[in-house]
């Protein structure tokens, strides 16, 4: 449970985000409003094109708003930082001549932090946490999708960053990789309380991952509503599949609607 009387880590307001193609300039998101607590596993959830993984880039401080402000620990995001660290969707993240230990200790190295015996064993103590301690000077290109998002998890929450931003870190993964890696994921949780801002856009990993989920509507992404999750380890119960109906009449109800008119 979250304290309401905390003062939000993470603030957002009024934000509208917006970005070229070739062709136009596309607004992802309109005046989306939502705050994040320490320790909060927050989710923003939509469908596909509703603008959420542009949000999560403009948390990390990838991308400004032109409308509204985004502000952690009280202070406006205006460029990308150590205390927001990502997480992608994409398995290629890891530096491919760096060993595992490498690449966990690389930004501990680079942001001065620490010296390279303390951040090896920095990395050695996060590696274990991962369970991938055997692969450790292994190359990333003999670790399976899986493995290679744990290692790209470990590196992230190596830095010790204020929030962890996640976009669709599973998606790509099979479906039995991808609720070990969920279950893996909340037990790193339960050890360590991290705060994490986790995109997807699956109801069932929204309910599972989130004790706060944000619903955004189709393009261009606006709030339709924030609601709480179900508590930990509920998320094959009763009360999750009444919930993820609910949810999922909320996002497409308008779609239903307009579907009846034609």
């Amino acid at each position: 449970m979250t304290n309401s009387s905390q003062t939000p880590l993470v603030e957002v307001r009024g934000v509208t985000l917006q970005y070229k193609t070739r062709e136009h300039l596309v607004t992802a998101t309109y005046r989306v409003d939502f705050s994040v607590r320490k320790s909060d596993r927050f989710v923003l959830l939509g469908p596909s094109g509703c603008g959420k993984s542009t949000l999560l880039k403009a948390v990390g401080g990838y991308l400004r708003p032109i409308e509204g402000e985004i502000r952690l620990n009280g202070h406006e995001v205006i460029k990308p930082g150590p205390d927001r660290m990502m997480v992608f969707q994409e398995f290629d993240q890891l530096l491919p001549w760096k060993t595992v230990v490498q690449n966990v200790m690389f930004p501990l190295v680079t942001s001065g932090k620490h010296t390279s015996r303390s951040a090896r064993g920095k990395a050695l103590d996060l590696i274990a946490k991962v369970n991938l301690s055997k692969f450790a000077d292994s190359y990333p290109h003999i670790l399976s999708g899986g493995m290679k998002q744990r290692v790209a998890i470990a590196r992230g929450m190596a830095m010790e960053p204020d929030v962890l931003l996640m976009d669709e870190p599973f998606a790509a993964l099979d479906a039995l990789t991808r609720v070990r890696m969920q279950d893996e994921l909340l037990a790193l949780w339960d050890e360590t309380r991290f705060t994490v801002i986790f995109v997807t856009h699956s109801i069932p990993e929204a309910i599972k991952i989130g004790n706060r989920i944000l619903l955004l509507s189709p393009h261009p992404g606006q709030v339709k509503a924030e609601i709480n999750s179900v508590p930990r380890g509920q998320d094959r119960s009763t009360a999750s599949a009444e919930l993820e109906h609910k949810i999922h009449k909320m996002l497409f109800a308008d779609e239903i609607e307009e579907a009846a008119h034609v």
